[in-house]
């Protein structure tokens, strides 16, 4: 019960990792505000976890607006009286094009749901949590962007690699206030994001040769939650199945 009594936010939380982190955090004794586009898997979501005894709220909606996060973090301090974490896992791939090809509508697209929204979260967050004095902030990147490129990902490894920053920004900011930034950079992980047949030639690409499943992912996140990593701030903690160091 390594999160008992803390009141954790978790974005992208319909499916994939955000719901695997959702069902794991509340094992673990967290009580959890949902996010997601989709009112019906929130909903059979948070049933779930009422059932075993921990309390889940949800707000279906869009991480680019910015009145999204102040209404989850408004939730989270009605129902709870106050905010631990927050997994601010939610993003898109866009469409795989070369720059010079692209539309500009993907490039803002890309850049607004998973950077511009993490401007929005933080935002929301930080006094909730100075008011707690101290909590953890999770930021879900990637290694595309931060280790590798990848053709065709510009705008998705542009807004990923400067989650990074702002996330080394936040943890210099936030430090003496007892919060914790980190983000957390999966490999590839078998969800609703994943073409049909493509998971062999992606599990090739990693030194384990596999994809994680979303549980090994929300096991990771779980770890920058608790109090395990009490001293860890400021990092891009690499989950991916040594996929950034395997060049055959």
């Amino acid at each position: 019960m390594r999160l008992r009594g803390k009141t954790a936010i978790i974005t992208g939380a319909s499916s994939g990792i955000g719901e695997a982190a959702a069902r794991r955090f509340a094992r673990e004794g967290a009580n959890v505000i949902l996010s997601g586009r989709r009112v019906n898997l929130l909903d059979g979501l948070a049933e779930d976890i009422r059932a075993n005894g921990r309390l889940a709220e949800y707000i279906a909606g869009d991480v680019t607006n910015p009145e999204h996060f102040p209404a989850l973090t408004e939730l989270a301090l009605a129902t709870t009286g106050r905010l631990d974490i927050a997994f601010n896992n939610a993003g898109i791939m866009g469409e795989e094009t070369p720059v010079e090809d692209m539309s500009a509508e993907n490039w803002m697209s890309v850049i607004s749901t998973n950077l511009t929204s993490a401007f929005y979260a933080a935002k929301s967050q930080i006094p909730a949590l100075k008011s707690q004095s101290g909590g953890s902030l999770i930021f879900t990147s990637s290694f595309v962007g931060h280790a590798i490129g990848l053709p065709g990902m510009g705008a998705y490894a542009a807004s990923k690699a400067g989650l990074i920053g702002l996330v080394q920004v936040l943890a210099v900011e936030l430090g003496a206030s007892g919060i914790r930034v980190n983000a957390l950079l999966p490999g590839g992980t078998r969800t609703g994001m994943l073409a049909s047949g493509a998971e062999a030639a992606i599990a090739s690409l990693h030194a384990l040769k596999r994809m994680a499943d979303p549980e090994e992912i929300a096991s990771a996140a779980l770890f920058l939650a608790s109090d395990e990593s009490r001293f860890m701030t400021g990092s891009a903690m690499t989950v991916d199945g040594g996929n950034s160091i395997t060049k055959s």
